[in-house]
């Protein structure tokens, strides 16, 4: 299993609405990395649901269901699609600013590359992020 990060601004689609609609596509990216990031997300892969600009925290862990399709919102053969479904809300959001604290995020993408939308996250990292979220 892989462990990713995906982010999206709270007041153009929240963790909140993530969890009403019980299931998306995570669609309108158009960065390379992020969409090859995107590509490589296999069915069962867990991912972060972070809030960008507004909070800036880890909210809530989603998974993977569908794997890598066409992405509805452009004829654009180059650029993808996976669907979502929210898993759970962490216990206790994790904030950019603590994990920018913690020296073992130095080499994270979220800390290296902030603007990247979608990002590889190690499996050291997820389990120090759960470790801060209160998860047991």
């Amino acid at each position: 299993m892989n462990y990713w990060l995906v982010k999206s601004e709270p007041f153009k689609y929240s963790w909140q609405q993530f969890l009403k609609d019980k299931k998306t596509h995570w669609d309108g990216v158009r960065n390379y990395a992020a969409r090859n990031n995107l590509r490589d997300m296999k069915k069962g892969d867990e991912v972060f649901f972070y809030h960008s600009n507004e909070g800036m925290e880890i909210v809530g862990i989603a998974m993977v269901v569908k794997e890598a399709y066409q992405d509805p919102t452009t004829e654009d053969k180059d650029w993808v699609v996976v669907d979502l479904k929210p898993v759970k809300s962490l216990k206790k959001p994790v904030a950019l600013t603590d994990i920018k604290a913690e020296q073992k995020f130095e080499s994270m993408e979220l800390v290296k590359n902030s603007r990247l939308s979608v990002q590889k996250v190690t499996p050291d990292e997820w389990k120090l992020i759960m470790k801060m979220s209160g998860a047991k």
